[in-house]
């Protein structure tokens, strides 16, 4: 798989990011040209539970019909659950070395936002980084403080090989300025869920 390739426009939601059915809407956006899909169930009104599992069989299906990668947000006992093709997880999730000892060949995305995480992360054994927030977001309840074009920029001359995806108030107007800054792609959440024309969305990410 060409990591660089699926970052391109790279979907991720939970039911408690839609206002409709939200197999209809991952339907749309693989049907409109989405390149890797995340399922992140989490935060105010999110499933649980049995809920939580079955509909994201339904979602892992779909991905594997449009034979795009499938990720899970920070969840370990979904992986296996859901046989995802990768995990992305934040500073303060379980950590990248423990992961990659359990799953030699899982799909590993790691969230960095400054000097710091970066210095105390181990970039070597993820296969790509997400980048921000680039933008103020309100879709994720604990955002960080928005870390601008900058930082895509400071990651890209630093590691000019690492595949880099930004993630963070990211929608089709705004999207060519990350990708310019260094990014291999772009990660959107709202854009595309609450979005009244989803292909065209797409297009224009």
């Amino acid at each position: 798989m060409n990591i660089k390739h699926a970052l391109r426009k790279y979907f991720i939601m939970g039911s408690q990011n839609c206002n409709r059915d939200p197999e209809r809407i991952l339907q749309e956006a693989l049907e409109a040209g989405i390149t890797a899909f995340q399922y992140r169930e989490k935060g105010a009104g999110a499933l649980t539970g049995e809920a939580k599992i079955k509909l994201g069989e339904r979602l892992r299906r779909l991905c594997s019909d449009y034979s795009i990668p499938f990720f899970v947000n920070d969840d370990v006992e979904l992986v296996s659950k859901l046989a995802a093709d990768g995990i992305h997880v934040g500073q303060d999730d379980v950590s990248v070395n423990e992961l990659r000892t359990r799953f030699p060949d899982l799909l590993i995305g790691l969230s960095i936002s400054n000097n710091d995480e970066l210095k105390q992360s181990p970039v070597e054994l993820v296969d790509y980084v997400g980048a921000g927030p680039v933008y103020s977001t309100h879709t994720k309840e604990d955002a960080k403080q928005a870390v601008g074009l900058p930082w895509i920029t400071h990651l890209r001359e630093h590691y000019p090989d690492l595949p880099i995806v930004g993630i963070g108030g990211i929608n089709s107007t705004n999207a060519k300025q990350v990708l310019t800054a260094g990014a291999d792609g772009v990660a959107v959440i709202s854009a595309i869920s609450k979005s009244t024309n989803i292909a065209q969305t797409i297009r224009a990410l």
